[in-house]
């Protein structure tokens, strides 16, 4: 290979990279793409939290055998609080943290 071989291809190889960056933000800025990232992590924590507290109220009614599942609507409804309280917290966390800033 030549010197300019080398030169023509470090410059192809530039321009390679920027178009593939170019791709990969889809001209998202990095803070909304932390911010895009956060909400989701919030939303799949609060469905978490009620279908795990869900789960474990359908458990209790199959346990007692109960008729009716009010151990499950119980847990339902304490799983939606507590997703609701978490999410809430969450959210300040992120509001909070100075890494947030839209300038970013």
């Amino acid at each position: 290979m030549t010197d300019s071989g080398e030169n023509g291809g470090g410059h192809d190889l530039d321009r390679r990279i920027a178009e593939a960056q170019a791709k990969h933000t889809r001209g998202v800025s990095s803070a909304e793409g932390r911010a895009e990232t956060r909400g989701w992590a919030v939303g799949i924590e609060f469905v978490g939290t009620v279908l795990v507290c869900g789960f474990i109220g359908w458990g209790i009614d199959r346990w007692l055998e109960s008729k009716t599942p009010w151990g499950l609507i119980v847990m339902l409804v304490l799983g939606f609080a507590a997703g609701t309280r978490r999410a809430m917290q969450t959210s300040a966390n992120f509001d909070a943290d100075p890494g947030n800033d839209p300038q970013d």
